[in-house]
């Protein structure tokens, strides 16, 4: 009986491999993608020159918002009666570096000017920035930029030297 139990079981197990031997395979299907990747270099940013507005002579009486500003092109304006401008003046230059014909973006936020005398009176210089700028080459020799500003200046600024500093930030 056990050798019949036993034939009967291998009878079970050939049957039961044999059911999975002709069962039909599920049907596979394969579908591609394409694969990439853009590959940049680091972005180095050096600072070149500082940006001076020269100096700035207010005139008598009561008045506002006499603008003083350098453009991005150097080109300077002090075209207000109330004040006199005098001096060398200069744009704020910077280079960068990284992968060719790529689009680098610029930031730099408007800037504090604190008064050395009394850190208590300030001006705001607004930022002339360029906002983009598109690589040429990779790596040196880098693409220079600049960035202009302007103050706005009335009667009651405080006499001083202002100054304060950019913080600009370059990226992909």
């Amino acid at each position: 009986m056990a050798q019949q139990k036993r034939l009967f079981a291998g009878l079970i197990a050939g049957l039961i491999a044999s059911l999975g031997a002709t069962a039909p395979a599920a049907a596979a299907t394969t579908q591609t993608a394409q694969v990439s990747a853009s590959i940049v270099k680091p972005l180095t940013l050096t600072w070149i020159q500082d940006l001076d507005l020269g100096s700035i002579v207010l005139g008598p009486g009561t008045w506002s918002n006499a603008t003083v500003a350098i453009s991005r092109t150097g080109a300077f304006s002090c075209t207000s009666p109330n004040v006199t401008c005098s001096g060398v003046t200069k744009a704020a230059k910077y280079n960068v570096t990284g992968t060719n014909n790529q689009v680098v973006r610029i930031t730099a936020p408007n800037v504090t000017l604190v008064n050395a005398a009394d850190p208590t009176k300030t001006l705001l210089l607004t930022i002339d920035s360029p906002g983009t700028v598109a690589l040429t080459s990779s790596g040196k020799p880098g693409n220079d930029f600049v960035l202009g500003g302007s103050v706005t200046l009335g009667s009651g600024t405080a006499g001083g030297t202002y100054s304060g500093t950019f913080n600009v930030t370059v990226d992909y």
